[in-house]
């Protein structure tokens, strides 16, 4: 019983992290376009997915540990030893898991991606505001020296 429970929750998380994949992907592509609608959007529509992996995730324990088992990958080998669709188990097991490394690395780019752009506006901020200055130089090639600094509102 607990392993067919078991292949209908691989099963229905690998479709839901498919979905979660392809809203990071799509999310990578709203950054890049500092499309702030859409990316609030595919936010608000990957938070129900996450809810729902994590829902599954904690019930497929549960099955593991009613069974006596526990609750990793030994214990998911253990009980594919016994049952009749266990290659079926392993085999999806392993599809999820890779499914989530993938939407682990692609969140882990859009994390990058967000902290450039955030670098990026604190520098136009600093030099709007004129506590920073881009590095300029004279006639010479030498640093120049500015007396003042100036907020470019006032220059």
């Amino acid at each position: 019983m607990q392993d067919t429970a078991l292949l209908d929750l691989f099963s229905h998380d690998i479709g839901t992290a498919e979905q979660l994949l392809e809203l990071i992907d799509n999310e990578f592509q709203a950054l890049t376009d500092r499309d702030l609608t859409r990316l609030d959007r595919l936010l608000g529509d990957k938070q129900p997915l996450l809810a729902l992996l994590q829902q599954h995730g904690n019930e497929r324990s549960r099955l593991l540990q009613s069974a006596n088992l526990s609750a990793d990958r030994q214990g998911l080998a253990t009980l594919a030893a016994q049952s009749a669709v266990g290659d079926q188990l392993l085999a999806r097991s392993e599809e999820l898991s890779k499914l989530l490394q993938r939407c682990q690395d692609g969140n882990t780019r859009n994390g990058r991606l967000i902290r450039a752009n955030q670098a990026s506006v604190g520098n136009i901020l600093g030099i709007l505001r004129g506590g920073e200055t881009p590095g300029l130089y004279d006639s010479r090639g030498s640093a120049a020296k500015i007396a003042q600094q100036r907020p470019l509102s006032q220059a």
